[in-house]
């Protein structure tokens, strides 16, 4: 199982790529810089959490594991 930094730093890089993807598309939709990263950033803010939750849970499920060695 991640160490609960790893977790977070994981979840983190995985939020700016998300970050960046979500301002390209909503500024592309609606043609505001201020209104892509206002969306971007909330959308990013609120999944963040749920990502550490997501990992924690799935790092104390032991189905489709191997044991070490």
């Amino acid at each position: 199982m991640d160490t609960k930094i790893r977790t977070v730093a994981k979840a983190v890089t995985w939020q700016i790529l998300g970050l960046v993807t979500m301002s390209t598309l909503a500024f592309w939709q609606t043609g505001s810089i201020g209104s892509a990263v206002s969306l971007a950033l909330s959308a990013s803010l609120t999944s963040i959490g749920f990502y550490v939750l997501h990992e924690r849970a799935w790092g104390r499920i032991r189905w489709g594991r191997k044991a070490r060695a």
